[in-house]
């Protein structure tokens, strides 16, 4: 089973966006998900084409999270799911996140 997502970084003014996008390349390898005390998930990223450049990334990146069976029935029991990023010039994580999201994840896992 996995999840499928779209991660959009929107930057309105044109120079932040080229300033940042250029400082942001290679954040969809560093995106990530966790399912209780499993391991971290990283994302399969950009099935389709390449992103990015040497110069900058991509302000949109399309993510596919693969899950063990074991994890889908953790989810499944009510386990607790983070997420975050743990790039060099952006850190964030969200441990965990909030039960409406997590229960609207474990849906989707049927």
């Amino acid at each position: 089973s996995n999840w499928k997502a779209t991660f959009m970084m929107e930057y309105p003014d044109e120079a932040e966006r080229r300033e940042q996008l250029a400082r942001l390349i290679g954040i969809e390898r560093h995106i990530w998900a966790q399912v209780a005390d499993f391991s971290r998930i990283t994302p399969i990223a950009d099935e389709d084409l390449e992103r990015e450049t040497e110069e900058k990334t991509s302000s949109v990146h399309f993510l596919r999270f693969e899950l063990s069976d074991e994890m889908v029935e953790a989810i499944k029991q009510g386990a607790s799911i983070s997420i975050g990023i743990d790039h060099p010039n952006y850190n964030h994580a969200q441990e965990p996140i909030p039960q409406n999201i997590r229960d609207s994840l474990a849906a989707d896992l049927g």
